[in-house]
């Protein structure tokens, strides 16, 4: 068998490298996170593990026909040229599924119980219970409707978690048609997302950001939703128009919002955002996990092997669609 070179342009510990080398003797597994390096190492490269990237690299690569990308979502590396390419990308979609949807969870538990409120009035030593009943009654989760933007791996874990909760659960999904899942309860089709919003009790966005889904989530779409409702993002912050946003939870279009993706990052410090009584802000950390380099190793090590067979790999990527 042809010796394969393998470039991997991100940190990994010894433990790791080794588990990748030792899927096969054919494999040559060169690491470097420095620029120079890299454009010179991507030169021969048949396989790129990508944490840093460019389209430098990408014009620099002669011999390269896989990229496995870090993360879910793929928007940075869709240059036109890797677009065009013959070149596969795969993403690291599933690895960030459980602690994003209990990131999720833990936003809709924080809202109906007030514990926002709570930890301000801690940080200030007050014993207040006026201040959450100002904001609304406690919520209980049972008869509550989660409505789930993108059942894809991420909104799949948040349905089968919301549906334990004793939550009815519906969905958008590209392919309506499919089998529903049983912890779904119904399929809407993405040109019907203001009926969802205007069903649900918490509103969760889980899809990629791609050229249909830029900016989706503005006035009309906010107006739509429950004034009791709750905006939860855990995908990217340009699916949202912020400015929209901002006035939605001004005005009281809608009750609050978790938000842990924004347009810009780091939120700016003058962003209206941070000082809203009805916001939770994490700063995109709702996919961070101990075990994330574990399951994106295994990741790259399955398609490793199927690489060398020849097979078709896992988590290919539509990059016309951008996901």
């Amino acid at each position: 068998m042809k010796e394969v070179k393998l470039l991997i342009s991100l940190d990994l510990p010894d433990f790791y490298l080794k588990k990748i080398e030792a899927v096969s003797p054919y494999v040559k597994v060169v690491h470097s996170q420095d620029k120079k390096e890299l454009l010179n190492h991507i030169q021969d490269a048949d396989i790129l593990l990508a944490g840093v990237f460019s389209r430098e690299m990408f014009l620099a690569a002669k011999k390269l026909k896989w990229i496995q990308t870090v993360w879910a979502g793929v928007e940075k590396f869709l240059f036109p040229e890797v677009v065009k390419s013959q070149v596969v990308i795969t993403n690291a979609g599933g690895v960030q599924a459980i602690p994003v949807s209990e990131h999720v969870i833990g936003m809709i538990i924080c809202f109906c119980r007030k514990f926002d409120v709570f930890i301000r009035n801690q940080i200030k030593r007050k014993w207040k219970r006026s201040d959450a009943e100002l904001l609304g009654e406690f919520q209980e989760l049972p008869g509550k409707t989660v409505g789930i933007v993108g059942l894809g791996k991420l909104g799949t874990e948040v349905a089968k978690r919301a549906k334990c909760l004793g939550m009815k659960v519906i969905a958008t999904r590209r392919n309506p048609s499919a089998p529903t899942p049983e912890y779904v309860d119904k399929i809407f089709y993405p040109e019907n997302l203001k009926e969802l919003l205007a069903e649900s009790d918490f509103v969760v966005l889980t899809l990629p950001l791609t050229k249909d889904t830029d900016g989706m989530i503005s006035e009309a779409e906010l107006r739509s939703m429950k004034t009791t409702g709750y905006l939860i993002n855990v995908s990217r912050g340009k699916v949202i128009q912020e400015d929209k946003l901002v006035q939605a939870l001004k005005e009281g279009w809608i009750a609050g919002a978790g938000l842990d993706a924004f347009a810009e990052e780091p939120l700016p410090e003058n962003s209206p955002l941070w000082n809203m009584k009805n916001v939770l802000i994490t700063p995109h950390v709702a996919g961070s996990t101990s075990y994330y380099i574990d399951r994106l190793t295994d990741i790259l090590c399955e398609n490793l092997k199927r690489f060398l067979r020849s097979e078709n790999l896992i988590n290919v990527v539509d990059k016309n669609r951008g996901y």
